[in-house]
Parts: structure tokens; sequence; C-alpha cells
């Protein structure tokens, strides 16, 4: 009779789709992949082939009640396909899992997602996966696939499935596999093999994450009156007893652990105190001793949040599934073990850098372990309490894996009380340590009555002793009954992954209380002695290798220089750059009849025929409405675009991208990017550095002091304001003190006061002979900072010149008097012929008069004639009502 070991051992695999086989057609394969590459549409002809997936909503009755789930398939639903069940975690529904679902249904899986019982639209009581209710439906759920005409069976009612789940999930999956033989892979996540060694480690009640199981669940009474009475009881309690491991533990994936035989890959997470590596080693000890394959993943992320890595994730659960459900033996299911390790910032975003690390077998938990001697006063006394409190704290529950996830960068939250712990050191080590597993340490405890209860910890302590992190915030609790008392009792301590820096120190900490667990209430005493050195495993055959690049690293850089050489070689244009014009050489920006037209765009230019000329110590302002062309001069002045036709240049120098006058252009478009946990000086000093340009060149203080900084730039830009980080990009596009200043949009997030500390700041940069380019959409503030003015509308130029020349061409007058004007005698001037109207300045001493015919001399005359004290008369208009007017006329 054919058992499910092997079955998959059995299994040969399917008939391949055969490939080109002459050299020819390889050659012709290749070069359409280079040119997809190149062209960058490779993604799209991907995502074109991929198959639309279709979902189908069924209540299903079995075993006394209704579970909601969600059926996904895509492609030929008359070809026969394995199946793939994915749980969701506990407090959670089906929808969790939605996504995950498509994703193996468009990789060729019927795919089958339900909502386990008390969750979701599922009736019935939460059972904590009991065999005869949450195991007992997913035979059910088997049964059905049994019956559809897609799902591939491997005999009549056995369908060739797998199951896959996080936490509540992941361990479902592993007792489907004991109790159905019809299980044919299993990939858990972050789940547990033994729930009472999860809640009850040791003897230890964890208090916090069983509130927050049953809290999570709705309440005590959506459980099992069974499982509601048992969490009661060890909750007043603060101990639990036999009957409740007992109750755990039947419900556990270790109670059918002889018959979980199939392909196991078991992913677990680093920042996990409610389900540490140890279960994970548990389970795969056990289906390995079964002869089963196996293979053992340390993620980041764990249930104390963090980076649960799921694209990587899920991605190896369908090369796990492709290799043991598809029998596709080119599968990569990766290592026996990895593991994620963090270390580094990424200087892009400040995020944690993480790289892989793995090895041809799971090395356990204990494995290539060196001793360290402590330094301490041997015995030391411990005091636990009343109540517990106050408790030292490790991990948060639920919301520490931000902080477990920084320990490796020196980051961390732990706090122990005086006199409640025991400590001792180690020696500085004398290289870096890598911690892969489980530290152990033989200690001798006595308690002054009753049991003693204990949480040990290994720090990694700086040089100067400043600084202690605990690694992934991670505890391991003891509970030394009075028989164990007064000899010696090795401990276990957190199971991690942790690089420790040579000059650094290990310390030892055994604490008599924790903040997640249940201490005795009752005061005691407790004397602990060392009993031999600490033992630290290495899992020397773990090694983070240099990472093999994506093909597409490679890939594409290589395809693009395969077809840059192709135009070098078939290109007849040859285009070099004129020579310099010495008659311009003081001038910094000449256009002549720049024009560009985008592809697609047949008979619309984004800039035609544009040309105007820019002096030293102008501040000049590019205005006009969206659409205009302004982006797109900007672009081609910086050398990022190739101008169609016509000619720029900066100080006589035509420009070209890379041209070596650009070295005199200083640009800031919409903002810049900067490293948060850098100082605003520290971000400058490397933009520098990367231009390779020697450090004198920078001019650093001029352009800061123009900036205006201040004592901010000492500070993490992490702490910045919204104003400080445009002063700060504008300080680093003034790097070198350009002597042309290119501003897109300046102002975009700024209030008020910071928007007028800007326009100081160019008018100061300008005054020293400079010259500064700025596009906005604040007429208001290009009015008061800028001398001069381009005028765009549809790529064109509308006007250009001075700003008091453009304003003052309207057909309203200032007209200034030697006292405040009377409303009655403004209402006269209103009524003169030829006027429009006419109204009184806002301080009263002045009219603005809107001309209807009338000439200024004329009115001048009328003026005098009803004794108006006129002082002057000249043009007044806003740059808005003039940019409006030539707007509107360019449209016209």
């Amino acid at each position: 009779m054919e058992t499910p070991t092997s079955r998959w051992r059995a299994r040969l695999p399917r008939a391949r789709v055969r490939l080109p086989g002459t050299p020819g057609r390889w050659a012709a394969l290749v070069a359409v992949l280079v040119l997809l590459a190149g062209a960058g549409t490779w993604a799209a002809v991907a995502d074109d082939s991929t198959p639309s997936v279709h979902r189908e909503d069924r209540m299903m009755r079995m075993n006394g009640v209704s579970v909601d789930t969600s059926y996904f398939t895509a492609g030929d639903p008359g070809r026969p396909r394995p199946a793939v069940l994915v749980g969701h975690g506990f407090g959670g529904s089906k929808d969790d899992v939605r996504a995950q679902a498509e994703k193996l249904a468009a990789d060729g899986y019927a795919v089958l997602t339900w909502s386990a019982r008390g969750f979701g639209k599922t009736t019935g009581e939460i059972g904590l996966n009991a065999a005869d209710g949450e195991v007992k439906d997913v035979s059910g759920l088997i049964d059905w696939l049994a019956t559809r005409p897609e799902v591939l069976l491997d005999a009549k009612g056995d369908p060739r499935v797998g199951v896959t789940g996080a936490s509540y999930g992941g361990a479902v999956s592993l007792l489907a596999a004991g109790h159905d033989p019809r299980v044919d892979a299993v990939a858990p996540v972050i789940t547990y093999w033994d729930l009472a060694e999860a809640l009850f480690p040791d003897g230890v009640f964890k208090k916090l994450w069983a509130g927050i199981f049953v809290t999570t669940g709705g309440g005590c009474q959506k459980f099992e009156k069974s499982l509601c009475a048992m969490y009661e009881r060890v909750a007043v309690d603060g101990k639990p007893d036999e009957a409740a491991r007992t109750l755990l533990r039947e419900r556990s994936p270790v109670a059918v652990a002889d018959r979980i035989d199939v392909p196991a890959l078991i992913v677990q997470g680093q920042s996990d105190s409610l389900f540490p590596l140890g279960q994970a080693d548990a389970m795969a000890r056990a289906i390995r001793g079964n002869g089963a394959p196996v293979s053992v993943d340390w993620i980041s992320g764990g249930h104390d949040g963090g980076d649960m890595e799921a694209d990587r994730v899920q991605h190896r659960i369908g090369q796990w599934f492709d290799r043991y459900l598809k029998d596709d033996e080119g599968a990569d299911t990766g290592p026996a073990f990895r593991v994620t390790r963090t270390g580094g910032v990424d200087s892009t975003d400040g995020a944690a850098l993480k790289r892989g690390a793995d090895g041809a077998d799971y090395p356990g938990l204990h494995s290539g372990g060196e001793r360290f001697a402590l330094e301490g006063r041997r015995t030391q006394t411990v005091h636990n309490p009343a109540g517990a409190n106050p408790p030292s704290v490790s991990a948060l529950p639920g919301i520490g894996g931000g902080l477990s996830q920084l320990s490796s960068l020196g980051v961390g939250l732990s706090l122990d009380f005086p006199g409640q712990y025991a400590r001792y050191d180690s020696a500085p080590l004398d290289t870096p340590l890598r911690v892969t597993g489980s530290p152990t340490v033989r200690v001798n405890v006595k308690a002054d009555h009753g049991d003693a209860v204990l949480f040990g910890k290994v720090y990694d302590v700086s040089p100067d002793g400043k600084q202690q992190v605990l690694p992934s915030q991670l505890v391991a609790p003891y509970r030394i009954a009075p028989d164990e008392q007064g000899k010696p009792v090795e401990l276990a301590l957190p199971a991690v992954d942790h690089e420790i820096a040579a000059g650094h120190r290990l310390r030892l900490v055994l604490s008599a209380t924790d903040l997640g667990y249940a201490s005795p209430a009752e005061p005691a005493t407790y004397t602990v002695s060392l009993d031999g050195p600490l033992t630290v495993p290495t899992a020397p055959a773990v090694t983070t290798a240099a990472t093999g690049l994506p093909w597409w690293t490679w890939g594409l850089p290589a395809a693009g220089l395969l077809l840059a050489a192709a135009l070098l070689l078939t290109t007849r244009r040859r285009s070099a750059a004129p020579a310099p014009d010495p008659d311009l050489a003081g001038v910094p920006l000449r256009i002549t009849g720049l024009s560009k037209k985008y592809a697609g765009a047949t008979d619309r230019y984004a800039v035609r025929d544009l040309g105007f000329q820019v002096e030293k110590g102008q501040v000049l302002g590019l205005l006009g409405p969206n659409g205009a062309g302004k982006t797109t001069t900007l672009r081609m002045l910086m050398g990022l675009i190739t101008p169609d036709a016509g000619e720029i240049r900066v100080f006589g120098h035509a420009i070209r991208p890379g041209a070596p006058v650009l070295s005199r252009v200083g640009s800031f478009v919409e903002g810049a990017g900067f490293l948060p946990h850098l100082s605003g000086r520290a971000n400058l000093e490397l933009y520098w550095q990367a231009t390779g340009r020697p450090a004198g060149d920078a001019h650093m203080d001029e352009a800061l002091e123009i900036a205006g900084l201040g004592d901010a730039l000492a500070r993490a830009v992490r702490t910045y304001s919204q104003g400080m980080r445009q002063r700060l990009a504008l300080a680093q596009a003034m790097l070198g003190l350009p002597d042309l200043l290119i501003l897109d949009e300046p102002t975009n997030g700024l209030d008020p006061p910071q928007i007028r500390e800007m326009r100081d700041v160019m008018i100061r940069y300008a005054a020293a002979g400079r010259t500064v380019i700025v596009s906005s959409h604040l007429l208001s503030e290009v009015e008061q900072s800028c001398t001069h003015l381009v005028v765009m509308d549809r790529g064109r130029l509308v006007q250009a010149g001075p700003v008091a020349e453009i304003t003052g061409t309207g057909d309203t007058v200032l007209v200034t008097t030697a006292e405040e004007v009377p409303e009655p005698l403004a209402e006269k001037v209103a009524a003169l012929p030829g006027v429009g109207s006419a109204v009184r300045a806002d301080d009263g001493r002045g009219l603005l008069v809107r001309l209807d015919g009338a000439t200024v001399p004329a009115l001048v005359g009328e003026l005098v004639r009803l004794d108006v004290p006129v002082t002057g008369v000249g043009p007044h208009r806003r740059l808005e009502d003039a940019f409006l007017t030539l707007i509107s006329g360019g449209s016209a």
C-alpha cells in the first residue's frame, strides 16, 4: 500500500515544455529577451500572460458547523492541477489570505481558503484546532476538493494537496498532515509545535500572550467551555496545572508528531516571544526523524512585529509546492537552513539592511558551541517582590518587533530592577561572535521556600558598559522545583541569531520577574550561583555568503550595453558640441529657437521656438500654467533631456548631457533625498564627496550661511520640519556656490513664514552677482522675489522682461496724494468721463483709477480741477492680473 512518504519519493516528474534545440533558435530567443529587457517591456509581457483568477464563495455544512470558504482557480478548467489549502491566523478570517491564494491560483493551483470555527462567518466555538473540530473540518475540505474535476487526484477521493498558513493556520496545516494521510506537503509559518510549552514554558504562565489570545478570539465565551475554564483557572492561580498542559498538548501538532511524514518547509520568526525558534526546532527534528524532507527558514519578523518578508516567503512556499505537489524537480526549494540577518542601515531610506545566510544542513540550536567564563560574585541573592511588581521588561508582546529587529543595530528596550536579578559578565571579546542558536549555562538555585521562578537572558554589552542590547528582546523562563534546587541545573537561554562585536561583552542576567509572565505573588528570596561557563552556539557551517544578484541586475545592464553598442554601430548621426562662444562667456544663460516634442505627440510641442537671455544678478521667474513647458525647459537646461531643435548656452558653452559647464549649475527640483539618521551637515558632506570634487571647492560654510540653518545642522534630518528640509535641499544645490542656480517649485509644502525665509535666501544668493532661475505657481512670491520674468504658455514665449515692466502695462493707474482722500471725493473721480472706477488705496492716501477711454494727462487735469492733492501718477497692476491677461491673450 502506498504511504504518504513513498508517494512523494516515487512520483515522476511530468513532461516538460520543449525549448528550442538548435543554436540558431537559441540565439533568436536570446535576442528577443535582450530586446524585451532593453525596451522595458518584459514586465508588461509577463503581466499580460498571467491568467485571470476566478473566485467562488460558498458556505459548506460539515461536522455540525457552517464553514465560510473561497475557492480560487485560473487557466484551463479542464487541466487537473494540485490543490492548496491556506489557513489564516488567530483572530482573522479567510479574507486575510486572499492575496496569497490568488497568487497560488495564478501559478497553477486550485486554492481553497476558509474561516476557522468562531471566526469570520463560520459558526461554532473556537476549539484551538481540536481533532474533532477544526482539524476534522480541514479533512472535510479535502473531501470536497476530491470531487472537483480540475483537481489532480492521486487516487479516488485523494487529491494532491498541500496545506499552508501562518500561526493558527500553520498549526492546522501540521495537524492536518498528522490526521489525514491525503496531505502531501506542508509549509507552516510562525506557528507552534506544542501549545502547552508555548504558553506555559517550563511551567511558567505566559500571561500577557495568553490574555491577548483570548481577547483576539472575541472573549472567553467564544471558546469551548473546557478551554475557557482552563484559561480562567490558570490566570487566577498564575501557575499551569497538569490538566491545562494536557489539554493544550492534545490540540498541538506534537500530539501527532509520529504521523507527520510529508515534506515540510518550516518558517519561524526571530521577533517572536509567543512561538520562539525552539518551537520550529522541535517540529523540524520530529518531522525529519519520520524520514520526510525538511527546510527551516528563520525570518526577521514574527508575532512581535517586524518584517515578515512576505514576498520572499510566499515565493519560497510556491517553490516548495512546485517541487512536492507538481513534481517539478527543477524547482528551487532553497537551502536546508536559512536565516535572515540584520545589520547596517540602507543609505537610501535609513531602513535596517537584511541579508540571508544559509547552510546545507539544519544546525539545530546547539551547533559549534564556544565557552566563555563569566565574572561576578559567585553566589548572588535575587528577590522576588510582593505581587511580582515592578516586573522586569523584555519583550512587549505584539508590539516589540520593531525593537527586536533593531537589536543588531545597537537599539533595544530592556529594564531590570536592582535587587531582582543576578548578573555575570564575560571578558571583552577579542573577535566578533555570531550567536546562532540557544546558549546554555549550568547554575545552582535555591529558594527560601517553594518554587524558584527565574528569567534568563543574554545581553550584548558595549565596551564602556553604558549600553546593553537584548537580542530579539527575548527571555527564557524557568521553574525550578524544590527537588531540583541545590544541585546544578542546565538552563537553555533564548535562541537568537545575533552578532556581537569585538570588544563587547556577554552579560548573563537571571531575573525574578518579567512583564510577560506570571511570577509568584508571594515574596521570595533566591540564591543563584554559577556552575560552569556560558556555552554559546555559533553554527559555523551557516555562512553569510555574498548574495547572488538577481538575473535582472546583470541581465538588464547587459542588454542595455548590447543595445547601446548596436546603436553606436548603426547610427549615422554624429553630434559634436559646438565650440564655446567667447562673446557669451559672461552670460549665465541664453536660449535660442528651443523646441521639444515628445514621442507620440505628433502635432503638439512641449516647447516651441523658445528664446530668452538671463544676466548676472537676476532672479528670473519662469511662469506659465500647467502644460506650458516650464519643466521640460528646465530639464533641457540641466542636460537631462535633449532638445529637438535650438540651442542652450550657459556661459557660452552649449549644453549637452554631462557637459563640463554643468558643474557651474546647481539645481533643486521638488526636494531632495536625505539619509534621515544623519545630521544635516553629514548629508551635505556625503553629497559633495559623491561629486568627486575637492572638499575646499564646496564652500560649505558660505552655502550654509545663505541657507540659514544654524544649529539645526548638527541634528538628525528626521527631526527637521518641512521648511528646514527645503532649506537643506537648497543648501545642497548651492554647494560649490554655482553661478547659476535652478529651483523648481522650492516653496512646495511650506507655510507662509517658511516661504518668506526661502524668498530671502534666493535674494541673498543672487545679490553676490550670481543668477537664480525659479519656477513657481505662487505669483505673489515671484513678484516679491524676482527681478525678471519669462512667461510661457503652450510651449511658447509670451513675454519676457523686468517684473516692473510686465506689471506696469495695465490700464490701472495709482494716483498718490499728499493727504487722505475722502470717500465723496473718490466717488466724484469715479464719475468722471473716461474713468471706469476709482477706489481709495489701502492707506487712504491715494486712488486706484481704472481708465476707460481717458488718457493720463486728461485725468491729471480733472484731478487738479477737483482739488485732489496729487503728488504722483503711475501705472499699477499686480503680477496676477498681468499674468492672467498675458495667458488669456496667448490663448486667443
